[in-house]
Formats: structure tokens, C-alpha cells, sequence
């Protein structure tokens, strides 16, 4: 079984037979977020970008359990330079670790540390754990090879922005499930701020089957059999 609980904003946490990852820990200053950084433990954190609101603690996690933050590049130099751990990938590679396998999709967005430091592309993550495969799209608008990673991936779970303004909105969202063809699409960042407040249950409605649609509420979890 694997178990994807939902952190507000974009921040997943995905177990599997043991093993357990993070996806944008934003939690510091997150609204929405029903756990403290001091409270994850988990193997590894992919990171899709750098802005301040997907690094989010990851640097500080990374320190204090050693585990390994997965991103692009220039991402990855950036965070092992503060003392993290890291495991660089770019756009189109992927890697097995212990927990599974990840690969870099691209995402058409930008990546700047809330220094300012340039972090390179941001990206998407495919994530194969326990033989079932998710996407989780990072911050993006909607791009057509969305379609080409739908026909050569077969997707459990589709994780896709709606909030609009800083990335895909619930209509453009729905396009991406039409593209991907998941199983199941969920949608994330959204009603963390004012500027990207929409309705989960929109994006439920206008997804097509055979694509099911389904709102995972900030602690909350949905599980894959």
C-alpha cells in the first residue's frame, strides 16, 4: 500500500513498506500545514523548485535527519553548500533509490532561492513506489507533453496545481488530467493565500472518467491498494 498524506500548499508525504519521502516541505509559515518541521522523519525530500514556499524546511530537515533532498542541479548545490544532504537530477533523468525510483519532468515555472540565488529549472516528479507511479507536477502551467508523459507512464495519482495566478487553473487542470490520464487526479495549491483560492470540489466536477477526481483536505490522507 502506498499512503500520500497532504500537508497544505504542494507539501506530500508519501510512505511505503517502511520507507517514507516528503515532497516541497513548506510547513514554517504554512497556514495549512498540520505538522511542525520538528516532527518529519523521512528518507528523502524532493524538492520541484526554489522558491520559499516549496524549499521550505527542507534545508533544516535535511540537517537534523540527514535525509537526502532531491532536485535539479543547481537546486541540490545550493542546498549541500548550507550542509544538507543531496542527490542531483535535471530535467528528462531519473535515479532509484532506496525508496524507489524519481525522475525529473519539466514544469514551466521559475526557481529562484528566497535569497535570490538562481536554482535552475523547475521541475515535476515521476515517483515509483510499490509498483504504483504518481506525478506530481510542481508548480506549472499546462503544457502539451503532458500528453507524452501520460502515454509513457501509467499514472496511479496525478497531483496538480489549481489555485491559478502563479500556475494552472482549475479549467487548465482539468485539461492536464484529460492529457495525463491517471487514475486518479488530486488537486493541490490552492487556498494557502488569498491569490490562489479556488474550489477543490470545481475541479472535482469537471473531471471526466475515466480519471476519478478526488479533494484530499491539509491532514488528510489517500491511500493506493
Amino acid at each position: 500500500m502506498v499512503k500520500l498524506k497532504y500537508f497544505g500548499h504542494e507539501c506530500w508525504q508519501i510512505e511505503c513498506e517502511g520507507k517514507s519521502i516528503i515532497i516541497d516541505p513548506f510547513l514554517s509559515g504554512n497556514p495549512l500545514a498540520p505538522t511542525k518541521p520538528s516532527e518529519v522523519k523521512v528518507d528523502a525530500i524532493l524538492v520541484t523548485h526554489g522558491h520559499g514556499d516549496h524549499l521550505g524546511d527542507a534545508i533544516d530537515i535535511s540537517k537534523r535527519t540527514k535525509a537526502t533532498i532531491i532536485g535539479v542541479f543547481e537546486l541540490v548545490q545550493y542546498v549541500t553548500s548550507k550542509g544538507a544532504t543531496g542527490h542531483p537530477l535535471h530535467i528528462g533523468g531519473g535515479y532509484t533509490f532506496d525508496f524507489g525510483h524519481v525522475k525529473a519532468t519539466i514544469a514551466h515555472h521559475g526557481s529562484a532561492a528566497p535569497d535570490g540565488t538562481y536554482l535552475g529549472s523547475p521541475c515535476g516528479f515521476l515517483i515509483t513506489m510499490g509498483e504504483k507511479k504518481i506525478y506530481h507536477s510542481g508548480d506549472t502551467g499546462l503544457f502539451y507533453d503532458m500528453k507524452l508523459i501520460g502515454e509513457m507512464n501509467n499514472i496511479d495519482v496525478a497531483l496538480l496545481p489549481i489555485g491559478d495566478n502563479f500556475t494552472m487553473g482549475i479549467d487548465d487542470a482539468v485539461k492536464a488530467v484529460e492529457l495525463l490520464k491517471p487514475k486518479f487526479a488530486i488537486p493541490m495549491h490552492y487556498g494557502t493565500f488569498d491569490i490562489i483560492k479556488a474550489d477543490p470540489e470545481e475541479f472535482v466536477r469537471k473531471v471526466k472518467p475515466p480519471a476519478k477526481a478526488v479533494v484530499v483536505s491539509p491532514g488528510s490522507s489517500f491511500e493506493l491498494k
